[in-house]
């Protein structure tokens, strides 16, 4: 019998255990740590830039000396030296000097400005200045990228080349990043083969099809491939993959058919949590632990499968990370009326006519190709009738 709770009520029951677990963490090199997640606050131990640079080939000038120049007056200032890349300035600047400066050069002490080569002219150890600058104008602070003592990057920060280059800035040569869970994935039921179909068998999808979700969202995937529908084979899989796995995900003998065993196998072995969740499609979904590990339930139909792991797994993922909540990607208004009458919380692939506008691709769950031509999904609130054409609707991120 299904004990049924809403998808809602089935994501607060999977966070909750998933935040009390423990988060295995290691450290790697810096450029071994793209696609990785940050498993802790990078703060900053020096400031960057740790100097006052110019963004222009110019000259270093104190501000106050270019007030008022122009084309017809230009400010008059003696050069005094060139500070060359690299090199900390061996002088400083007195009032009515300046200092040929490169890109990226060291302001010497006395300077607070740049002016850009453009607007001078020099001669004989004189330059004139055409144009006034502000303090600071063209120049890097000491410390505007990144102050000592800040937060650089965020624990649960998914790393790309952006985030290795603030951390090559930083110095840091060790990431510190969550380490990837591994998630085992089981496919179950007599009638699915990994090899060439007989009549009224179906090869072997779920394995595929989770597997890949499992790496998508940064996971490590333990494929234990197909089991039949037998109580002593599923409770062996299940007894492997938890002495192996941080979490197992078990598709098919989720419904309440004389031969689904699986729930019983889980509350047998630790505890079930929940037996059934009003969404459509994924209502026989089941979520419980073995050994202080979540093990989910999915259904063995390929598109309810990945709608339960899209929707519910991915909770306990984003819990282990530290990543935000599942937020829409953009909106779209409605094509078409779309009827909904199941007491359920809906979901739907779409995707975008020419028009822009949110066409619904209404399949079933066994039908898996949907997923390929999706451009996301939309969710219909339980309890409603339907949308009508012409409504708004936030559209998710397959």
């Amino acid at each position: 019998m299904l004990n049924v709770v809403t998808k809602d009520e089935a994501v607060k029951i999977v966070k909750e255990f998933a935040a009390g677990l423990a988060v295995k963490t290691e450290q790697i090199p810096l450029l071994a740590a793209s696609g990785r997640t940050l498993a802790e606050n990078v703060v900053s131990a020096e400031n960057i830039p740790a100097f006052d640079r110019s963004t222009v080939d110019g000259y270093a000038v104190c501000a106050a000396d270019t007030f008022g120049a122009g084309a017809a007056i230009p400010a008059q200032l003696d050069v005094i030296g060139e500070i060359l890349m690299g090199e900390q300035p061996a002088f400083s600047l007195e009032r009515g000097q300046c200092a040929r400066i490169a890109t990226g050069g060291m302001l010497p002490a006395g300077a607070n400005a740049a002016v850009m080569v453009e607007h001078t002219d020099s001669e004989d150890g004189l330059c004139l200045v055409y144009r006034s600058v502000a303090p600071y104008e063209n120049v890097t602070k000491k410390g505007d990228d990144v102050a000592a003592g800040e937060t650089a990057l965020k624990k649960g920060t998914v790393v790309t080349a952006a985030e290795i280059g603030v951390l090559a800035a930083l110095g840091v040569d060790a990431v510190p990043v969550v380490k990837k869970p591994v998630i085992a994935v089981i496919s179950t039921g007599d009638e699915i083969v990994s090899g060439t179909p007989q009549l009224g068998q179906i090869r072997d999808i779920n394995t595929y099809l989770l597997a890949s979700a499992v790496k998508e969202y940064g996971c490590e995937a333990l494929v234990y491939g197909v089991v039949k529908d037998d109580r002593d084979a599923i409770e062996q899989a299940v007894k492997d993959c938890v002495a192996q796995a941080d979490a197992v995900l078990i598709s098919g003998g989720s419904s309440a058919g004389t031969r689904d065993m699986t729930v019983q196998i889980i509350d047998s072995l630790g505890k079930a949590y929940f037996h059934g969740v009003a969404m459509k499609p994924g209502k026989p979904t089941i979520f419980g632990a073995i050994d202080h590990k979540p093990v989910f339930g999915l259904p063995g139909h390929p598109l309810a499968a990945w709608f339960v792991f899209r929707l519910i797994v991915t909770e306990y993922i984003r819990s282990v990370f530290a990543w935000g909540n599942d937020k829409p990607k953009r909106s779209g208004k409605l094509a078409v009326n779309i009827p909904s009458n199941h007491g359920r919380e809906e979901y739907l692939c779409v995707t975008m006519n020419e028009n822009n506008e949110v066409v619904p691709l209404h399949t079933k769950s066994g039908v898996v190709s949907v997923l390929s031509k999706a451009e996301g999904f939309i969710k219909i609130e339980r309890n409603t009738e339907g949308l009508f054409k012409g409504t708004t609707v936030d559209i998710y991120k397959l």
